[in-house]
């Protein structure tokens, strides 16, 4: 699947282990893979480029699990 820029706002989610997440202004939740530390700022909002990824498992059913490519604060 291809790329797509989004812009939204930084949240911590406290579900099991945690995880930061990525709802954008258009309320769709993603769940970035290896979130970049720059980004990890509770209601930071950010513009990035996102690629969906497939994942075996996961802990965490929550958004659609992405690989952030690039990003601005």
């Amino acid at each position: 699947m291809k790329s797509k820029q989004i812009t939204g706002t930084v949240e911590y989610i406290n579900i099991a282990t945690g995880f930061w997440a990525i709802i954008s202004d258009d309320g769709e939740k993603y769940r970035p893979i290896h979130m970049p530390d720059q980004l990890k700022i509770e209601g930071k909002k950010v513009k990035v480029n996102i690629k969906p990824i497939h994942e075996e498992f996961s802990l965490m059913m929550w958004g659609t699990p992405v690989k952030i490519t690039i990003f601005e604060t």
